[in-house]
């Protein structure tokens, strides 16, 4: 795979079609309509969906793939397999349910979604390796690659047991770069070293670095008042080396607006710029958070099996960007889809202090956790 090719021809900039436009909770697909048409005028093609986009591929056919020639823009759409599938058949069909759904003939690009701790082994188990490798022999699949979370070591393990992979997606932002949790200069580093063009999720981190702390929207609006701060975060990540496509989660017009009055003309970011990232970084990094790194010796002795390391995410989410619906959106999902138990389950038997490498009072901030979250 070209990497030259891929990114001239996505201008880095993809359309990412997770978090559209909605009115009374259904999809605005004339304000989608809007944006695409934006979108392809500004020479920009890369679309990014997914089969648990609830409503997206739908929209994506409405907006896109019925209103202009298949040849004119490139999409990418994932299989969950761990998600409510009990055989290979059932992963199998959401690959079926995409292409219906969607219309779009073949996938340019087709993702095994969110590769990483438990969810890996259900590509393996149901050997969706060799389906997507199958499918790209009959052409319904132009390139594979799979999107993910966790490890650069658990990378470098797949990656190893993969060679056919084309491509990889990773959350990469300038606030998780050095992040011990999201490590995203650790995979980002693991990806280049195999030599596979990556595609950027996450680059204004689910919206937050749209709007961050104000010790660090103090250092960009002194670097450049005209400057928007997703501006900053986008062409961060798409100033890195071998990057075919920095995918924004547009919600809106305006959205769309700003992001392309700076990427439809691309320019890296440079030394100056470089160093207002580091400044940014290092004001976000000042900010007092729990000073958790997701070892998580602690969930191992927990016998209430509370997700302590996601909580205390959370926590620190709320911190640093003030923002209650994404922090408790965030814990509700430890909760819920991870299955853990709550903050206020805790038992105060202490054990997880003993094995903290960071010495963290664990029992209080749960406490605190618990009433500031009320779960």
């Amino acid at each position: 795979m070209s990497e030259k090719y891929l990114g001239e021809s996505y201008k880095r900039l993809g359309f990412g079609l997770m978090r559209l436009p909605k009115n009374d909770d259904v999809i605005d697909i004339e304000q989608v309509k809007t944006m695409v048409d934006m979108f392809m005028e500004a020479g920009c093609t890369y679309f990014d969906t997914a089969w648990a986009y609830s409503g997206s591929e739908e929209a994506m056919k409405a907006a896109l793939i019925d209103r202009y020639p298949r040849e004119s823009f490139t999409v990418a759409t994932k299989n969950a397999a761990w998600n409510n599938c009990q055989t290979r058949e059932d992963a199998i069909k959401q690959f079926e349910v995409s292409l219906e759904r969607s219309g779009a003939g073949y996938f340019d690009f087709y993702l095994l979604h969110n590769l990483g701790n438990q969810r890996t082994h259900f590509f393996e188990d149901f050997k969706l390796w060799d389906f997507i490798k199958e499918k790209k022999e009959e052409g319904l699949i132009k390139h594979i690659g799979f999107s993910f979370h966790s490890t650069p070591e658990e990378l470098e393990e797949i990656l190893q047991a993969h060679p056919e992979v084309e491509f990889v997606q990773l959350q990469i932002n300038y606030a998780d770069w050095n992040n011990s949790a999201i490590q995203s200069r650790g995979i980002y580093e693991v990806a280049r070293k195999h030599n596979l063009p990556v595609i950027i999720m996450e680059p204004v981190k689910g919206g937050l670095l749209a709007n961050p702390p104000e010790p660090v929207a103090k250092i960009f609006r002194d670097a450049d008042p005209d400057a928007s701060y997703a501006s900053w975060a986008i062409r961060f990540a798409a100033s890195l080396d071998g990057v075919i496509s920095v995918l924004s989660g547009m919600s809106n017009i305006e959205q769309m607006a700003d992001n392309l009055s700076y990427m439809k003309d691309f320019k890296p970011l440079s030394p100056e710029e470089q160093e207002v990232i580091v400044k940014a970084r290092e004001a976000l990094e000042s900010i007092p958070i729990i000073p958790c790194t997701s070892c998580d010796y602690c969930a191992k002795v927990c016998p209430m099996n509370i997700g302590i390391s996601a909580s205390f995410a959370s926590r620190n989410m709320l911190s640093l960007y003030n923002n209650m619906d994404r922090a408790l959106g965030h814990e509700r999902f430890n909760v819920i889809r991870a299955g853990k138990g709550r903050a206020n389950e805790c038992i105060q038997c202490g054990q997880c202090e003993e094995v903290c490498p960071q010495h963290i009072s664990i029992r209080e901030e749960l406490m605190e956790i618990a009433e500031t979250f009320n779960m």
